[in-house]
């Protein structure tokens, strides 16, 4: 019997499996928390993350079933191009009524002026 307690450790492969059994459970920790992250790729749902929210280098990432987007913000507040197109007024009602402004504005009022006569 004293032979065979020897012989144990005596062996290398004794401690290997030990380390084997260790990277296993690591491995499976690892896989489990990729599974529970809600951005994960193999799910259908729909998700939304906001980093560094209000600061200048916030990212919004939107997974809408596989398809995963990216929008880094520029850090500029309230700019953008283009130009204003009209004024929105809140009625009583809590409905919403968009007046356009400009020479499209002028020209929809006289051709709808001139539907009507």
């Amino acid at each position: 019997m004293r032979f065979l307690d020897e012989d144990e450790e005596l062996n290398p492969i004794v401690s290997a499996v030990n380390l084997i059994d260790v990277f296993l459970v690591i491995i499976a920790a690892l896989l489990i928390s990729i599974a529970q992250n809600p951005l994960n790729v193999f799910s259908t749902d729909n998700v939304t993350v906001v980093k560094n929210a209000g600061k200048p280098n916030m990212e919004v990432i939107v997974k809408e079933g596989k398809e995963i987007k990216q929008y880094k913000s520029t850090g500029d507040i309230g700019s953008g191009e283009g130009a204003r197109a009209g004024v929105a007024y809140r009625m009583a009602d809590g409905s919403f009524v968009y007046v356009p402004e400009g020479q499209e504005a002028n020209a929809s009022a006289n051709s709808s002026e001139k539907n009507l006569k």
